[in-house]
């Protein structure tokens, strides 16, 4: 992310390179600075005549050049947004004459979505050293929440970090989806205000009490009887509650705790925070689950979810019914 705030902000101030190439599996990234690009750089009146906007698959090199070469009119600049450039990966090769001399007064972007160009090739090494060239990744799940955070704050917003656990656990690493998200409940929620599980209730469709950080946070404290209540309601609510991302969060949960088993300080929040990968705000929480399962429950509760995840895609069992599935697990992990 460092990458792309340095580029959104020398555009921000009017420091434009003559070329951008923006790749990667992480579409959110190469949008946002090709949008920047398209939507900040001319005013209205220069766009009619020198921004275009055209697309791969219904182009060429050569003329994605013959266009770049044409010098403004009325304006220092013209803008040239390639969009689905990833289309034109075996016309790469024609941009090599053309990086070496770009046309000065020409923002050339290519927004090569979902994969990279090969990195040995003359090419590319040409782009990484002529242009702006952005790999976007997509985020760790434990980078999302401050992606969150700071998305809302640049919109106007305060968030409390539960709530940016529930939003994390619904939508995922999809930063475009979590970016529509945000944008939606911009609308209809006052900067005033920070933004609360309810809140994300009400708007999302997301239950601040029954959810995949509740469900990690009742086995934790060993809390039975809430733990029972939480898979009911998933077993009610199958479709907003998969089986398949309830497995996963608990194995992760598991493997949080074995790190920090294997800590020599145990009791130093922040180095717990840093293994576990998770905010200092809910290090509490994972203290007191190590404390409550012991490297040994951890271990035999990461089989156990194996177990259960073989049962679940119709192994050893007929027809296995994923709540009851989860039950017996759960059972099982929590006696000791």
């Amino acid at each position: 992310m460092s990458d792309v705030t340095n580029i959104i902000t020398d555009l921000k101030q009017k420091r434009y390179a003559p070329v951008y190439f923006l790749c990667g599996s992480e579409p959110y990234f190469i949008d946002q600075i090709s949008d920047y690009i398209e939507d900040n750089v001319l005013d209205e009146s220069e766009k009619g005549f020198n921004q275009m906007v055209i697309y791969g698959k219904e182009t060429s090199m050569d003329e994605v050049l013959e266009n770049a070469k044409r010098y403004p009119m009325m304006s220092e600049h013209q803008v040239i947004i390639v969009k689905e450039a990833q289309h034109l990966v075996k016309q790469l090769d024609q941009l090599e004459s053309y990086i070496k001399q770009p046309q000065p007064t020409t923002i050339l972007v290519f927004a090569y979505k979902y994969k990279t160009p090969d990195g040995r090739s003359k090419i590319t090494q040409l782009l990484k050293k002529h242009a702006v060239y952005l790999e976007s990744k997509p985020l760790y799940e434990n980078k999302v929440p401050a992606f969150v955070t700071g998305r809302l704050k640049e919109m106007g917003f305060q968030i409390d970090p539960n709530a940016t656990r529930m939003l994390v656990e619904f939508l995922g690493t999809d930063l475009g989806k979590i970016n529509n998200e945000l944008s939606k409940l911009a609308l209809v929620h006052s900067k005033e205000l920070p933004i609360t599980p309810q809140v994300i209730e009400d708007n999302i469709g997301i239950s601040k009490d029954y959810n995949n950080f509740e469900l990690r946070k009742a086995i934790g404290m060993s809390d039975v009887v809430k733990v029972h209540r939480i898979i009911n309601y998933f077993s009610e609510n199958p479709k907003e509650n998969p089986f398949v991302l309830t497995t996963a969060q608990l194995y992760s949960f598991f493997v949080q705790l074995l790190k920090v088993h294997t800590m020599k300080d145990k009791n130093n929040p922040q180095a717990v925070a840093k293994a576990a990968g998770v905010s200092p705000f809910f290090v509490q929480e994972i203290i007191t689950a190590s404390k409550n399962y012991p490297m040994k429950y951890c271990t035999r509760a990461i089989k156990l979810l194996r177990d259960m995840d073989v049962k679940s895609k119709g192994v050893g069992t007929h027809k296995a019914d994923l709540t009851d599935l989860l039950k017996e697990a759960l059972v099982n992990i929590m006696s000791k």
